[in-house]
């Protein structure tokens, strides 16, 4: 059977996560995130995980290796997972949609909420140190990043829309909608 890859995109604490994480859990997809060989190897260096480290860790590598270098490494993930759906997480930049609009099964779904609603997402999650002393201006702010400011042509890519402004259950009936 083909593989169903589902590439999110979407801005800072759209619901990107929430996403995945309800795929994986409803229907046994497996994830893929972009931001995980960047926490890996700051894990491995010592070094804190925060929002700016892991921004850092991403121009790094993509300015010495190539700015698909990235989409690659989950372009592999893919083929080593033993699953049939695969939701792939942080889908950013227009160079990793090159790359992965030309796997097979690959759709690409974007996410959003208006900006204060993902704020107080994000405060609430605490994903990075220092995001719940973020100020609202910061966080937009953020969205400016070198990691980021791609996000809105990238969605503009997107085959599939998922709106993040209601309840839980309003998205996961859009999730389901989506996988039907």
């Amino acid at each position: 059977m083909q593989k169903k890859i589902i590439g999110l995109t979407g801005p800072i604490a759209s619901g990107k996560g929430t996403v995945k994480k309800y795929i994986e859990e409803k229907y046994g997809g497996k994830d893929c995130r972009f931001s995980t060989v960047m926490r890996d190897i700051l894990d491995r260096l010592g070094i804190e995980k925060t929002r700016e480290s892991v921004q850092q860790m991403s121009t790094i590598l993509r300015q010495n290796f190539g700015q698909n270098i990235l989409a690659k490494v989950i372009a592999k993930d893919i083929e080593r997972l033993d699953s049939d759906l695969i939701v792939v997480d942080g889908v950013r930049r227009l160079t990793d949609i090159e790359y992965l609009k030309d796997l097979q099964g690959f759709v690409l779904v974007k996410i959003d909420a208006d900006p204060k609603t993902r704020y107080d997402r994000m405060i609430k999650r605490n994903e990075n140190k220092g995001d719940d002393k973020k100020t609202y201006e910061q966080f937009l702010k953020d969205h400016e990043a070198d990691s980021d400011y791609e996000v809105p042509i990238v969605m503009s890519h997107a085959s599939k829309a998922l709106d993040n402004n209601g309840d839980l259950q309003n998205l996961y009936s859009q999730i389901d909608e989506l996988l039907k």
